[in-house]
């Protein structure tokens, strides 16, 4: 006991009262702080590719110049950093290859957002609307929406988002259904992923690929098993993987590492936390040891 004599002063005491007392605020400007230097200072951690990420990269790598991928932008403001961090990376690597995007979504709120990150990414490639890439737009019924794609595309969408006709659209012109489509790449932040593979996979055939949120993700393992998708981007961490197989490091390897600094952070804070109830503690088996020899 004489090695812990230590823990039962009073100054011990008043330094741990301060710590396990600590202004909330405080924390959070050091969460802040976390998510802040990381982001300006881009630090560059180590990052090995998961096979579901490489999947996604093998099968879109394989493609031929001209083929087609159909991207669905389905998720909300609320959701986007992460979603809009894989479909970047994934953007990037189609242009690159010269492989022709069609832009759909089952959200209205991802409407404007779509259109954003296509033409951010078009100009940064120098894609040409209406032949390197399209992007449809929403229309409401998303089952429904599915199943009409099957059939014919034009049956659903007869004007682009900005209200070209179809038939006048270079791109689409080559396409009429699912079967002229190579990859289906579903960004979700909530449940459309199973249906896509519901309604569009197990009944044509389709191959279809996901990247969602992290807390999506862990949902959809069972379906890589299945091999009813091709691969998985998770997150953050998935876009990162992704740029570094494509060598474009965006703003997947960013967050990855702001994230990661934050959870380093909070672990810290949970070790403190051990260390303190740990001391106090033993500093409580102290005084009671004490009482009782002096009783």
């Amino acid at each position: 006991m004489y090695g812990w004599n230590f823990l039962s002063s009073n100054k011990i005491h008043k330094i741990l009262n301060k710590i396990i007392n600590l202004d909330r605020r405080i924390i959070f400007v050091f969460v802040a702080l976390a998510v802040i230097i990381p982001t300006l200072l881009k630090p560059r951690l180590p990052v090995s590719v998961s096979e579901p990420t490489r999947a996604v990269y093998d099968y879109i790598e394989a493609l031929p110049p001209g083929a087609i991928v159909m991207m669905s932008f389905d998720f909300g403001p609320s959701s986007m950093p992460e979603p809009t961090s894989i479909a970047k990376a994934v953007l990037r690597h189609c242009f690159d290859k010269g492989v022709r995007v069609i832009g759909i979504t089952l959200s209205a709120e991802a409407v404007p957002l779509a259109d954003s990150i296509l033409k951010e990414i078009a100009g940064e490639k120098g894609a040409v609307l209406g032949e390197d890439y399209s992007y449809l737009g929403f229309r409401p019924g998303s089952v429904g929406v599915i199943l009409a794609l099957v059939t014919q595309i034009a049956s659903v969408y007869k004007t682009d988002y900005s209200g070209t006709p179809i038939v006048e659209i270079p791109l689409m012109q080559h396409v009429t259904n699912y079967n002229q489509i190579d990859l289906l790449l579903v960004l979700a932040s909530g449940d459309s992923t199973e249906s896509w593979i519901t309604y569009a996979g197990t009944n044509n055939n389709m191959k279809i690929a996901a990247g969602t949120t992290a807390v999506i993700s862990t949902q959809l393992y069972p379906y890589l098993q299945s091999g009813q998708l091709v691969g998985l981007l998770n997150g953050y961490l998935g876009a990162a993987e992704y740029e570094q197989l494509t060598g474009e490091i965006g703003e997947g390897t960013v967050g990855i590492n702001s994230v990661t600094w934050v959870y380093l952070f909070i672990v810290g804070l949970i070790i403190i936390g051990n260390i303190i109830h740990f001391i106090e503690y033993q500093r409580q088996k102290l005084q009671l040891s004490d009482s009782n020899i002096v009783s």
